[in-house]
This record gives structure tokens, sequence and C-alpha cells, in this order.
């Protein structure tokens, strides 16, 4: 049994929850999680990795146990889990970003690429050829931000969205556990949090504008780089995992038979990569 932790500190006055495993000493390992979930979406990994390296995995800021953002933007979310990270002493290390966590952990990249020591991406986009049509109704918002437009993205928080997002593109949605998704789905019905995502929504877009900067980021420093991406995401699609290879000639892109939520079929396939690739 691996020996997890569940703790929570205060940022700046806002609560946020961890989960930490692994040494204190060991090479160090951030996860960052993405939309609409949270740590917990790392419940099979964590275990798989950490007899070997110090692993933390919070809720981001306005998800799972974490308290809401002061102000509902990635940028926000960015610089409450960079001082997060100094807080709990991880002064360099590596970081696995999925989703929301992909945008998040970019900005800490280019902020202090001295504390990177690499990066696992899964399902983290980084380059406009890797979103897909599904993107259609954000993109809407952010052309026209009307109050018509955001309504129109409340079916993205419904519990048949959350649930297609875990089980389309899986061979077999009958190995996907409803632990997930359902767990998810309690904590979009909380309190102001439909607000809090429908903003996050509308500000994805300035990720999209960084994605020249992140992309300048992996060009000039060129981090040791891991794609780890189920190739039958509806979001997130495999050119956007392949073009990382363009800024960093070395990136390892490393496919799985799987869809978004890629640990929930592969943890243990995903485990041995990052295993090989980190060693």
């Amino acid at each position: 049994m691996t020996d997890i932790r569940y703790r929570s500190t205060d940022v700046d006055g806002l609560k946020i929850f961890y989960r930490e495993a692994g040494q204190t000493g060991a090479e160090k390992l951030l996860l960052l999680h993405g939309f609409p979930t949270s740590g917990h979406m790392f419940r099979d990994l964590i275990p798989l990795l950490a007899d070997r390296y110090h692993i933390i995995a919070p809720d981001l800021p306005g998800f799972g146990q974490s308290d809401d953002p002061k102000v509902n933007s990635f940028d926000s979310i960015a610089e409450t889990i960079e001082r997060f990270t100094e807080l709990v002493g991880f002064d360099r290390f590596a970081v696995y970003v999925f989703d929301y966590g992909a945008p998040t952990g970019f900005r800490l990249a280019v902020r202090h690429p001295e504390r990177i020591t690499a990066i696992i991406s899964q399902n983290g986009n980084a380059y406009a050829e890797g979103l897909s049509d599904g993107w259609d109704p954000l993109r809407a918002y952010w052309q026209e931000p009307s109050d018509a437009n955001r309504q129109a993205l409340r079916m993205m928080l419904s519990p048949e969205m959350t649930r297609f997002q875990y089980t389309h593109g899986v061979p077999d949605a009958a190995k996907v556990s409803p632990d997930g998704y359902t767990l998810d789905d309690h904590y979009l019905g909380r309190p102001g949090a439909t607000d809090v995502q429908l903003d996050l929504m509308g500000d994805y877009k300035s990720n999209v504008a960084l994605y020249p900067v992140f992309q300048a980021y992996f060009r000039t420093h060129k981090p040791r780089f891991l794609a780890a991406w189920g190739r039958n995401d509806p979001f997130f699609l495999p050119p956007g995992a392949e073009a990382f290879k363009r800024d960093i000639p070395e990136a390892q892109v490393t496919f799985f038979d799987t869809g978004h939520f890629a640990l929930e079929t592969h943890a243990t396939e995903i485990a041995a990569t990052i295993r090989d690739f980190l060693d």
C-alpha cells in the first residue's frame, strides 16, 4: 500500500488541498489535473510512482477540495500554484500536466525555467492544431462574450458531458470506473462552481493567446519532454502532441489507444513510460 497523505495549506488566503506521497529528498514530481476533475484523477498513478518520486498533486483553485480562485482566470490559478510550490518546498521539479493543468504548468515554466527538470504532457495542449471542433462553442463565446453564448456552455457542465469526457474514445467503456466522473459532478454542483467554470471557459482564450510564448520557451530551453497522449481524445488531437517535436526535436511522443482521461484505462502503461523517460 502506498502511504498517501491528504493535506491542505493556506496560499495567500486560499485553502489548497493536495495529495502527497513518496519520500522527501527524492526527485520531485508535481501533478496538475484538468477540467472538470481534481487530484483524484491521479489516484491510480501515484502508487505506481511513489517508490521513486516525491509526488504532490494539488487540487487547482476552483476544483475539488480547494477554495475558489480570487479571480476566475488562468493567470490567477498559475500564480496560486506557483506560490503553492514554494510553500511546499518544490524548488525544482518535473511537472505532469493534463488539460487545464497544461496552461497552468506552462506558465510556471515560462516564469521560472530554472525550476523545471522535465515536462510530461498528457493531453495538455500548446498548439492550435491540437484543438478539435469540440472547442467551437467556446470559440463562439471568446469571439462574442454574450449571455447567450455563455449560457450555451452550461451543457459542458452536465453529468452527460462529464461522462462523455471519460468514456469517448475508450475501446471498452466498461473499464472506466464511474467513481471519477461521479465525484467530478459532485464538485461541479457545489455553490458558485458554475460561474467559476464558465468564467474559466471564457478565459481559456488567454491560453491560446499564449501558445507562441509557450512555444518560444520550448525552443529556447528545450526541457526534457514527454507527450503521453490518449489518441482518441475528442478535444485535444494527436497533431497537438506531434507539434511539440517542432520546438523540442528530442521530445518523446507516445500514443495510447484511449480517450481524454487516459489514466482511467492506461495508468500502468503511462507510469511505466514516465519511469523510463525520467530515469
